[in-house]
């Protein structure tokens, strides 16, 4: 599962952005989203996390891929 920390999400507006940027790449991607650590998870999608972290760029989020 991709996770990323989204370094410029700060409130549920940011949280709608992220996510809504995320199913863009991925229509049928479940995105969790934990605003207190920043971070998104992606799960059950058939895209790869390189291409997940370019569309975030893309869009002007400050992401940083997480190891798991």
């Amino acid at each position: 599962m991709p996770r990323f920390k989204i370094l410029n999400m700060a409130c549920g507006g940011c949280a709608k952005g992220v996510t809504a940027t995320l199913r863009e790449v991925d229509p049928e991607a479940v995105v969790h989203v934990n605003l207190e650590r920043r971070e998104a998870a992606v799960e059950n999608t058939a895209a790869d996390a390189d291409r997940l972290d370019r569309a975030l760029r893309d869009a002007g989020w400050h992401s940083e891929r997480l190891v798991a």
